[in-house]
């Protein structure tokens, strides 16, 4: 999860903040989170650690006068979660920064811009990072799509920062929110605001999903700091499917949540992870450690594989949206014997059709109650998907109903 402190510049005892590093990690440890992603240093330029190459700095710039990264890194270190660095590629406020699409021109002097000396800038302090905070899971990078209506192609010469970044750490991943294919030597693929492959967003329409290991990152509401206006946050329902959804295209989540000035996460972003944390504990089995699923994302839902068992996620139990053809479930009850005398999806039909699949195949938890039609057809899907399943032929299938406990059909 992406955490932006923001510290008040009057900010005189570190107590408060301290406890709210503390606090935080637990929290989201509690959500089932298995890394955090800080932002280390945004597009302001402003540096959350104590680096001897800028002033502009947690430590001093402000009366706190304290290194948040350094303190965030042993709190994560001693419980036991990954700390993941944001890092971004663009600088507001220092001159030699080379101006893109989103410099403030304004407070800046054009003829001053010097790549090399900006570059060297940037080497520096992820030296920093990467030998003075312990084991850095990934350095997040961002801010490529500043140049990307230069009339000449920028050369952002992402070949030797990412060598340099292996050199210092070779366990340490390399992710970019650049918004085109993967270049070489990036260990992760990130969509921003996007589940792979949707582009709702409109940042991903030119990228492929490579074969990299994938990442979605969304905001918690609406914006990426903190702003008090903001309150259109997600609903835990849509978390939680967007959680469903990213795993079904075999993605991680990265949520970001913008603290308060005073360190502490707001009250119903701390909400949304306590109700994320109760769900993974009981559903987290069909998330963690998988892969997407042997069928591809439906409109009812998306499933997940971890060996030889496939978790199938209804989402969606709306019949009009129900992605399997009637034709397809005909071919299916063919196949398998699943006739009747009753008219096709009527209740009687359904009713047969629940007996059938609990006393023939071992759905013994099937409820005995009327189902929606659109559900039973996705079951009848996941007979399909046995059908599909690569390389094992007695796949183990768990079906999950969205907001609901397993049913851990065969």
């Amino acid at each position: 999860m992406n955490n932006m402190y923001l510290v008040p510049a009057n900010a005189k005892k570190g107590t408060l903040i301290f406890n709210s590093i503390i606090n935080n990690c637990a929290f989201i440890k509690n959500s089932g989170a298995k890394y955090i992603t800080f932002t280390s240093r945004h597009h302001d330029g402003f540096s959350m650690w104590n680096t001897a190459y800028s002033d502009y700095n947690i430590v001093d710039a402000t009366p706190y006068g304290k290194d948040i990264v350094g303190m965030l890194a042993e709190e994560c270190h001693k419980q036991g979660i990954m700390l993941n660095l944001y890092y971004s590629h663009i600088d507001w406020t220092r001159e030699d920064y080379p101006q893109g699409r989103t410099a403030r021109t304004k407070y800046r002097n054009p003829k001053k811009n010097d790549w090399a000396s900006y570059y060297d800038f940037m080497n520096n302090q992820l030296t920093e990072l990467l030998t003075n905070y312990g084991r850095i899971g990934a350095i997040w990078f961002d801010g490529f799509w500043d140049h990307d209506i230069d009339t000449v192609p920028f050369d952002w010469q992402l070949d030797y920062q990412y060598e340099l970044v292996h050199k210092l750490q070779p366990s340490c991943l390399v992710a970019n929110n650049h918004h085109v294919n993967v270049h070489q030597g990036e260990d992760i693929q990130i969509f921003e605001r996007d589940v792979p492959g949707e582009n709702k967003a409109g940042y991903s329409g030119d990228m492929d999903i490579s074969n990299l290991p994938l990442e979605t990152c969304q905001t918690m509401n609406g914006m990426w700091g903190y702003k008090v206006a903001d309150q259109n946050y997600k609903s835990l329902d849509d978390l939680i499917q967007l959680l469903v959804k990213t795993s079904g295209m075999g993605a991680n989540l990265l949520l970001n949540i913008g603290p308060q000035s005073s360190g502490e996460l707001p009250v119903v972003a701390l909400e949304r992870l306590k109700g994320m944390g109760e769900w993974l504990r009981e559903n987290g089995e069909s998330i963690y450690e998988t892969v997407a699923g042997d069928i591809k994302p439906q409109s009812w839902g998306v499933t997940t594989r971890k060996d030889d068992v496939l978790y199938v996620h209804i989402l969606n139990l709306k019949e009009k949206n129900v992605d399997i053809s009637r034709f397809e479930i005909y071919l299916t009850r063919q196949k398998m014997n699943l006739y009747s005398n009753f008219k096709e999806r009527s209740s009687a039909d359904c009713k047969f059709l629940q007996a059938t699949l609990r006393e023939e195949f071992n759905f013994n938890e099937l409820p005995t109650n009327m189902m929606p039609v659109a559900q039973l057809e996705a079951i009848i899907g996941c007979l399909l998907a046995e059908e599909k399943l690569k390389n094992n032929n007695s796949a183990h299938i768990c079906c999950f109903d969205f907001m609901r406990s397993c049913n851990d059909f065969l």
